[in-house]
């Protein structure tokens, strides 16, 4: 194979030759396709195997691959307004609807400016004290399963992770909807379904995921209804996201729009606001098991900062070895494992000339395994993280909540989260895997455990 390494340019240079990027020959298409179907993680680290921008022509697609810190930094932020929301996303748009996740140019930046101050980082760091009571219910719930059974830490996760999204930003109890850790599982399915598909399969065929997939929007459409009713019934302060959303959507002149609108961004803010982080938290556990002096740091670094009590947000900084374990986690797992855009005019990335059109593509997992900018990419080593490291990586080299406008808006608080349920269960207690069961990735909207993750609970050693 042809290695390509090369930095970002800026627009394309008049006069100069277009230089092509490498990458598989069309004969390859069925491989390729198959590998979008069935292992997109492969297709992505066949891709970053032909170098820092590769051509991978699949049937009428042609995609653009860009692996490298300079090529994230001009597609997702220097030149951002150039690059759309690509392939996937635009097909998953059947299924989420027009919500911050999907959406676009107005609208997208009329949503963003509606739900942004819900994420301020003085508003967040007022809610420490619910994600420290979700996570003591959380650590409460493991503890009694203590010696029993293996216990499926990824939907005890999802479960805390509704209780901070409900408690933390729509100021609702989201435990009595017990279903909707299941129907975002089939509407993630769908999604990606219409993305390996080019959304050319129709809505209406009943097959088993599509009649799924619609029994899980009625059941989640339902529950937004149940959410707008009951605040309606009971106004808020108005700070809280569900308020604004509401308060927003009366400035639609159509009634209809406004209800549609509104069911699109709630759907999208309980995905998003649950799932990144509970898969997160799965990897993070797992990597705790494999790596057992890791997980004692973890433990020992709770009983120092914490003793007996629960965390409050000035504890976030003491936790620093807790923090660097998460870090870690998002470098080899990242939740948002793909960025895909289209672009909207004729760009130059790397040296390399973008038609009008085209998909483009920066994958986070391949970018945060790139071994000119981490050392033995593979291995788990939280220290990499540490101040006295970090100094001459890139910027862009890591970016697992995005990067440029659409840095994802809750990262302040899915960071708290995720230090805090990891300080508070590696304290008093210790997670097993089931012997012989791999953790499995599963790239679906975010990095998922494919098939949850079964552990042992065990009491903390002395």
């Amino acid at each position: 194979m042809t290695s390509t390494r090369g930095s970002a340019g800026a627009g394309p240079a008049p006069g100069r030759a277009r230089r092509v990027p490498p990458g598989p020959p069309r004969t390859a298409t069925f491989s390729l396709l198959r590998k979008l179907a069935l292992d997109r993680l492969d297709l992505m680290r066949s891709a970053a195997r032909y170098g820092d921008a590769v051509r991978i022509a699949i049937g009428p697609r042609t995609l653009y691959f860009f692996n490298h810190p300079d090529h994230a930094k001009h597609v997702l932020a220097d030149n951002s307004a150039n690059y759309h929301k690509g392939i996937g996303l635009v097909q998953a748009r059947r299924a989420l609807g027009d919500g911050l996740l999907t959406s676009e140019g107005e609208l997208w930046r009329r949503q963003r400016r509606v739900v942004q101050p819900a994420f301020q980082h003085k508003r967040v760091s007022g809610q420490a004290d619910v994600v420290a009571e979700e996570a003591a219910k959380l650590v409460a719930r493991l503890r009694a399963r203590a010696g029993g059974p293996p216990v499926d830490i990824v939907r005890e996760l999802t479960g805390l992770t509704l209780g901070v999204l409900g408690r933390s930003l729509l100021d609702a109890d989201l435990h009595a909807h017990r279903s909707i850790g299941e129907d975002f599982e089939a509407v993630q399915d769908q999604a990606m379904f219409e993305m390996v598909t080019q959304g050319l399969v129709p809505m209406w065929l009943p097959l088993p995921r599509q009649r799924r997939f619609r029994r899980a929007r009625r059941r989640l459409e339902h529950v937004v209804d149940s959410l707008v009713a009951e605040r309606t019934a009971r106004p808020a302060d108005g700070d809280d996201a569900l308020s604004r959303l509401i308060a927003s959507v009366r400035e639609e002149p159509d009634p209809r729009v406004g209800r549609r609108r509104l069911r699109d961004e709630l759907v999208t803010l309980l995905l998003a606001g649950h799932e990144t982080t509970a898969s997160t938290l799965g990897w993070a556990f797992h990597l705790l098991d494999r790596h057992p002096e890791a997980a004692r740091r973890v433990r020992e670094e709770a009983v120092e900062v914490l003793g007996d009590r629960t965390p409050v947000v000035d504890d976030l900084p003491r936790l620093s070895y807790t923090t660097m374990v998460l870090q870690e986690t998002m470098r080899l797992y990242p939740a948002v494992w793909i960025l895909t855009r289209v672009a909207q005019q004729a760009d130059e990335v790397g040296g390399f000339h973008v038609p009008a059109g085209s998909d483009v593509m920066v994958c986070p997992y391949t970018l945060h395994r790139h071994p000119e900018f981490w050392d033995s990419p593979e291995d788990f080593d939280p220290e990499r993280f540490a101040p006295a490291n970090s100094a001459p990586r890139p910027r862009y080299a890591y970016i697992p909540f995005g990067a440029g406008p659409r840095f994802c808006v809750g990262s302040h608080l899915g960071t708290m989260e995720a230090v805090f349920v990891l300080a508070m269960v590696g304290r008093e207690l210790r997670l097993t895997g089931v012997p012989g069961r791999k953790a499995v990735p599963e790239p679906m909207l975010s990095l998922r455990i494919r098939g949850g993750l079964p552990m042992t609970v065990h009491a903390a050693g002395p």
